[in-house]
């Protein structure tokens, strides 16, 4: 990946800083994108501090224009694309029933739109480099978790188009990956919207007991050089993928049990 000129959205934070490092360390050229123009700039003096040859641009991707001046910026500083990581998103934690309908239609926004948006701007020079679209989804993108049913459309959504857009592209030299972490340790559980679209603030689970982002960027490197159509993360998360598929009524009802200990889940 030396001198791989690498989109990250989201990456100010997280999993999306963890990979700007990772990327960074291994020689690759490096632009991180995010709302928080405080936290951007901070993220960006971090990279630099590792003498990371990168650039930040303040953009909200759920914003078709600022998803196209990402890429027409990155164009103009490196001269083209290899990787586009679509890792921006929020979360939620809410019961279907006591939501206000614009926390779902904000997390399509951002978890779909924004990979939409991205993709198609950076797809041309991605076809030229025949370089990599990432998608970072979850495991609940394969598993339906009650309480989040924004967010598991949001990465179903993500998954679908992806596996679509590998399709489309099998003689065309595109890799296409999607990255389905279990619970990670990163401040999206903070920022996750309760009915009424505001943060939740305190997360409710252990976060000491969870994936590092760290070690998400290490895997979603390793994914991007072997060029691997689909990762699942933690022993825990493959598990559950297995469950799914295998035995539907009882990964029913272990969610509903697991969730229904959180907090406000009062099914």
């Amino acid at each position: 990946m030396k001198d791989k000129v690498v989109i990250i959205t989201g990456g100010s934070s997280g999993i999306g800083k963890a990979c700007a490092l990772e990327f960074g360390k291994k020689g690759s050229k490096v632009i991180i994108a995010a709302r928080n123009a405080e936290k951007l700039a901070e993220a960006e003096r971090e990279l630099r501090s590792f003498h990371i040859n990168c650039f930040s641009v303040q953009a909200d991707v759920s914003k078709e224009e600022d998803c196209k001046a990402l890429i027409e910026k990155t164009v103009e500083k490196f001269g083209g694309i290899d990787v586009l990581i679509n890792n921006a998103g929020i979360s939620m934690r809410a019961l279907f029933r006591d939501l206000d309908l614009q926390v779902l239609k904000n997390l399509m926004d951002v978890n779909f739109w924004g990979m939409v948006y991205c993709t198609k701007y950076a797809l041309p020079h991605l076809l030229e480099s025949k370089g990599s679209v990432v998608g970072v989804s979850s495991i609940a993108g394969h598993v339906g978790l009650p309480g989040r049913t924004g967010y598991s459309a949001s990465k179903f959504a993500i998954q679908g188009f992806l596996d679509a857009l590998r399709t489309e592209n099998l003689k065309t030299g595109l890799h296409v990956l999607v990255v389905c972490p279990g619970y990670t340790a990163s401040n999206i559980r903070n920022t996750a919207l309760v009915a009424d679209g505001s943060a939740q603030g305190e997360t409710p689970r252990d976060e000491e007991k969870m994936m590092k982002p760290e070690e998400v960027a290490e895997a979603i490197y390793k994914a991007v050089v072997g060029r691997k159509r689909k990762i699942i993360l933690t022993v825990l998360g493959k598990l559950a993928v297995w469950i799914t598929k295998r035995f539907p009524k009882l990964a029913d009802k272990l969610i509903f049990n697991s969730v229904s200990k959180e907090p406000g889940m009062d099914f």
